[in-house]
């Protein structure tokens, strides 16, 4: 694949912000009718859900960090497009007017001039989206595992947008397990929802956050200890039960909170700013 941008292994300093996370700015950037049981192994199938579509800024003394980006309004606005990636049986990407994730970050107060660094979970099309927005000088942070099978293997019918994260000119930096990405923000292996899934850990001043992200996408995946009920691939499902078990245990932990990545009930999801 000539048009794959170059990637590069990731070194400490890549992501260049300023002291410590002050706060995260949660951000719902879209909406997807989800059947229970894709988010919750054995949930009802004919029970759907509109789940939104989660980023979220980490916002530093000097800089800020973006974990996923959702949507590509560009192709879900265009007709053709749209049906050409957006072709899953029972499912439609809901946008609202505008440019969510553009918009979000401008009512936060944030600077894409100031954009240290960009982390995707993983390559669902619910989370890549928003890399068009990214000047070259920005490193895209994935797990190796997600890079090689997203950019080698992915297709539409793995729900996955291939040219929003393969496009020239994209600095994609990749990580191989638990990294410290940042003073206060770790990114947390838990493969299995896709090869490379990975979480994100953010220390406040007050609190930890985990950002689950799609291994659980309901606060009930984390406390019953419940993977989702899908796997990019089919042999990832034991991968997915480790997963799970690790995000139960660290939301048992004092003063760390696990967020589920798509639960339309999560008192996050309804706040615009977390100290």
């Amino acid at each position: 694949m000539n048009d794959v941008p170059m990637t590069r292994a990731w070194s400490a300093g890549t992501v260049a912000v300023g002291g410590r996370p002050r706060h995260v700015h949660p951000l719902v950037v879209g909406y997807e009718p989800i059947p229970e049981s894709l988010s919750l192994l054995g949930g009802d199938p004919a029970r759907y859900l509109l789940e939104p579509v989660t980023a979220v800024a980490v916002v530093y003394d000097e800089g800020w960090v973006l974990l996923d980006s959702g949507f590509n309004v560009d192709i879900v606005r265009d007709p053709a497009l749209r049906a050409r990636h957006f072709n899953f049986d029972s499912y439609t990407a809901v946008v609202p007017p505008g440019d969510p994730l553009a918009d979000g970050i401008a009512a936060a107060g944030l600077s894409w001039d100031d954009l240290a660094g960009c982390a995707i979970s993983h390559v669902h099309v619910d989370h890549t989206g928003g890399l068009r927005l990214l000047s070259p000088d920005v490193p895209v942070l994935m797990q190796r595992a997600e890079w090689d099978y997203g950019s080698t293997r992915a297709t539409t019918a793995d729900a996955v947008i291939v040219s929003d994260f393969t496009r020239p000119g994209l600095d994609i930096v990749l990580l191989d397990g638990d990294t410290a990405l940042a003073p206060g923000l770790e990114a947390v292996d838990t493969s299995g929802h896709t090869p490379g899934h990975q979480s994100f850990a953010i220390s406040l001043a007050s609190s930890r956050i985990v950002l689950a992200c799609d291994a659980a996408d309901l606060r009930a995946n984390i406390t019953g200890r419940i993977p989702c009920g899908s796997t990019m691939r089919p042999g990832d499902a034991d991968a997915a039960r480790v997963a799970i078990e690790r995000l139960h245990a660290l939301d048992a932990e004092d003063g760390t909170e696990v967020w589920p990545g798509h639960d339309p009930d999560w008192w996050a999801w309804k706040r615009s700013i977390v100290s």
